[in-house]
């Protein structure tokens, strides 16, 4: 069995308990919160788990493998520090940090001490996500020329993290899957509306070495609610709704048609049949559990490793010196990245 500790029960903490209680190689050990009435709400459904306010007395625990961090995102740079100086793999709720060198140290850390270091980074462990890859990887949808998401909801409004920061991991890590690039340069632009110096509303773009671009639109300031990921091939285009219920990926058999004289005439289009792919019907987050105690054990690196919430972390926080430069274009060391 493989021994784990959630840290953090109060949002998205007690969903990791869940899932890594019910895996069938996997022992949650401990849940660890600074609010003993929190830790009180879930005693009941985990009776063999160890309960306590004390993250050194969870740490000190030699049988324990591994920490799950999921506790409010400025703690998330030094809880997994902690974390890996004590010898335990971690997994981390997004994003990995608030600083871009902070990410890489700690992926740097744990490559340096053969520890696993996971990043949340639930959609791209999501079927349709996953199918959408397929469908590049293959070839199906010819070369790829760019891909936008809308991540949009009237609220939750957050007083202390903007709309790029709260809803932008979510996409950027999808695009960043899919394309299977480092980004060079991104853009970004956003407005304050309902709070001083808090984005409501932002508009982003990532460019990537072979020319594809991905453009971001993310608003808990909107009517709609929307969870989609639109990408547009030379041969066909393909749409992944996680709003949709049983449509969860369409693929449009619909692009240009190559040009075969040279007389000036206007590229034509072609409009084909359409094909909705069966999904399976699984949680995300039990295929994001799974494979992290799958990477402990195989020793190989996670899809959302160190790396992967380092680069992620990188494009946020470039986005946000695009927009305190009105929108400016910001270059992307990749010397860091390498």
């Amino acid at each position: 069995m493989t021994t784990v500790a959630v840290v953090g029960m109060n949002y998205w903490g007690p969903n990791l308990a869940r899932n890594f209680a019910r895996l069938e190689d996997c022992e949650l050990r401990w849940c660890c919160d600074l609010d003993e009435g929190l830790l009180d709400r879930h005693r009941g459904a985990y009776p063999s788990t160890r309960f306590t306010t004390d993250l050194d007395e969870v740490l000190a625990d030699d049988d324990l493998d591994a920490v799950v961090v999921a506790t409010s995102v400025p703690t998330h740079a030094p809880l997994a520090t902690r974390v890996l100086d004590a010898g335990k793999h971690v997994f981390v709720e997004k994003p990995l940090a608030t600083d871009p060198a902070d990410a890489r140290r700690i992926a740097a850390a744990g490559k340096d001490a053969g520890l696993v270091v996971m990043v949340d980074h639930l959609l791209v462990f999501h079927p349709g996500v996953t199918t959408l890859k397929e469908l590049i990887d293959t070839g199906e949808l010819g070369d790829v020329f760019y891909l936008y998401g809308n991540r949009l909801n009237l609220g939750v409004v957050r007083p202390d993290e903007n709309a790029l920061w709260s809803l932008g991991p979510h996409d950027i890590s999808v695009m960043l899957y899919l394309v299977g690039e480092q980004p060079v340069e991104v853009v970004a632009t956003g407005e304050c509306y309902l709070q001083p110096e808090v984005e409501d509303v932002v508009f982003g773009q990532v460019k990537f070495p072979s020319g594809v671009i991905g453009h971001l639109h993310l608003s808990w300031l909107d009517p709609h609610k929307m969870r989609r990921m639109t990408v547009i091939g030379s041969d066909k285009m393909a749409v992944f709704d996680d709003m949709e219920t049983e449509r969860k990926v369409t693929v449009y058999d619909k692009g240009p048609i190559p040009r075969t004289e040279t007389y000036g005439e206007y590229i034509q289009v072609r409009s084909g049949d359409i094909r909705i792919p069966k999904i399976q019907a699984v949680e995300p987050l039990r295929l994001v559990c799974q494979e992290f105690v799958s990477a402990i054990r195989s020793g190989e690196p996670p899809v959302a490793d160190g790396d992967a919430g380092a680069t992620v972390v990188e494009v946020l926080e470039a986005m946000s010196e695009s927009m305190r430069s009105a929108g400016a274009p910001i270059r992307l060391d990749a010397g860091a990245r390498a």
